[in-house]
């Protein structure tokens, strides 16, 4: 939502300014220097990256037009399904687990947090760190290596979306130069035309640069920037998520594991230590 507001900021402020000024906004309509800047843009950024990446990068725009999904509330819902899966193992061993952790679209205990449950990313990271551990396959001060590598793995491929972005924000004004030259070739071929000719002709040309610099820095090298922020906010939760796991499967008690993950949140998403009390004793009820 703040992505949609800020773009209507930057429209308001250049079109209202341009309109004080005694301009006329119609005259910013040269459909030509659109289709050269715009249409330029996009075939580089096609050829930047595979098709995985463009899949990737319209994901998470789509994610910044509606906001970050990891706030309070989510955060709320991980401790919560955490707390209830760890005194589980707690009381009746890691063995009790297992049929939450093989199939935990049916389990009693995560689908009743929707907030965690329904991000497919967090309980593939929790199952895939739980079950090993509960086979026997890696031992408990392994979880956390085999978890970061797996999130190191997920950073990467969120970043790639992001660097293509940011390498098209940059080529912008270069694309708008490109449709100002190509606006002025168009001007010396009518150079002994009439005066108003000749300046409708310049005007269109930098109209071309003008477009090139308002898209790079007022709509996508702020999406870009939004983008890193939102992949931070997710990449922050799975490693809270990490603690979380890492410090239970190493012998501490469940409030203690999920109070070493409370304290590396942000502070607007990070529980005081009586709310975190407070939100456990309800999810143990």
């Amino acid at each position: 939502m703040l992505v949609i507001i800020g773009s209507i900021i930057v429209m308001v402020s250049v079109l209202g300014g341009f309109a004080m000024a005694g301009g006329n906004a119609l005259i910013l309509l040269q459909w030509s220097e659109f289709v050269v800047i715009l249409g330029s843009a996009f075939g580089a950024m096609v050829t930047m990256a595979p098709m995985k990446v463009h899949k990737d990068l319209i994901a998470q725009i789509l994610g910044c037009l509606k906001g970050s999904r990891y706030n309070k509330t989510a955060y709320e819902d991980m401790f919560k399904a955490l707390y209830e899966m760890f005194m589980l193992g707690r009381r009746n061993g890691m063995v009790a687990l297992e049929p939450h952790i093989g199939e935990p679209s049916t389990s009693s205990i995560l689908t009743k947090y929707a907030g965690f449950s329904g991000d497919h990313h967090a309980i593939e990271l929790l199952t895939g760190a739980l079950r090993p551990l509960i086979d026997g396959k890696v031992k408990p001060d392994q979880i956390g290596m085999l978890m970061e590598t797996e999130i190191n793995a997920m950073e990467q491929e969120h970043h790639k979306p992001v660097e293509v972005l940011s390498k098209t924000s940059d080529a912008m004004p270069g694309f708008g130069i490109v449709a100002a030259v190509l606006g002025i070739i168009i001007t010396m071929g009518a150079i002994n035309g009439p005066v108003s000719e000749i300046g409708h002709h310049v005007a269109s040309a930098l109209v071309g640069t003008f477009l090139g610099i308002l898209v790079s820095y007022g709509f996508l090298s702020p999406l870009t920037a939004a983008m890193h922020f939102n992949g931070s906010a997710e990449i922050g939760y799975y490693r809270t998520l990490t603690k979380a796991v890492s410090g239970f499967a190493t012998g501490m008690a469940p409030m203690m594991a999920l109070e070493v993950a409370r304290r590396g949140l942000p502070g607007d998403v990070k529980p005081t230590a009586e709310e975190l009390e407070t939100m456990l004793k309800t999810a143990s009820k």
